[in-house]
C-alpha cells in the first residue's frame, strides 16, 4: 500500500474507547478490532496481514520503536506513547500498552496492543522529546546510525533524570 502524505488534521476517539490489535511475532497484524479500523481509516480486511507499522507517522522517532521492539522481544510489557497516521493521512494520539503472549512453555507467540486515548495534556510534554529524537536520527545520512543516535540519546536523558522509560512515561500523567 502506498503510504499517505502527513495531514495536520488531528483524529480522535472515545475516553472510553479501546484501539485493539494482536501481531505476530514479526509485527503483522493479525487482529484490528473495530475502533482500531474506524479511527486508522481501514477495514480488518486492510488490516490483517500487514506489518503494523502501517500506521506508523513519520514524526514518530525510530528509536522509541526500538525500545518498544527491544522491551517486548525480551518478555517484557512496555507503556509508550504514539503518534499513528490514519489511511488518509490524518494522525491520532495513543497511550499503548504492548504485552508479549506466550504459549504453555513459555515462548513467545504474538503480541497484544491495546491503545487508550492520552490524557489531557501529555501529547504537550511528548512531541518535544519525540521531536528533539527525530531530529538527532534525521542528522545522520544513515538510517541505522541515526536509529541508534536517538536510541543513545533517550537513554542518556532517561540516566540524567535517573528514570526508567515507564517512569518517564506514568510521570507525564501527573
Amino acid at each position: 500500500m502506498k503510504r499517505p502524505t502527513p495531514t495536520q488534521v488531528e483524529r480522535t476517539f472515545g475516553e472510553d474507547e479501546i484501539i485493539v490489535s494482536k501481531t505476530d511475532t514479526r509485527g503483522r497484524i493479525t487482529y484490528a478490532n473495530e475502533v482500531f479500523c474506524r479511527v486508522a481509516g481501514y477495514s480488518e480486511h486492510d488490516l490483517v496481514g500487514q506489518p503494523h507499522s502501517i500506521v506508523r507517522h513519520p514524526d514518530m522517532p525510530r528509536c522509541v520503536f526500538q525500545l518498544l521492539w527491544d522491551t517486548i522481544s525480551s518478555g517484557n510489557e512496555i507503556f509508550a506513547y504514539v503518534k499513528n497516521m490514519a489511511r488518509n493521512g490524518d494522525y491520532y494520539w495513543v497511550f499503548a500498552h504492548v504485552t508479549p503472549s506466550f504459549d504453555i512453555s513459555g515462548k513467545i507467540v504474538s503480541y497484544h496492543s491495546s491503545r487508550r486515548k492520552p490524557e489531557p495534556g501529555v501529547i504537550a510534554k511528548v512531541e518535544p522529546l519525540y521531536r528533539a529524537l527525530l531530529e538527532e536520527e534525521q542528522r545522520h545520512h544513515d538510517r541505522k546510525q541515526g536509529q541508534a543516535a536517538g536510541v543513545a540519546m533517550l537513554h542518556d536523558i532517561l540516566n540524567k533524570n535517573q528514570v526508567s522509560y515507564e517512569q518517564f512515561v506514568f510521570s507525564l500523567v501527573a
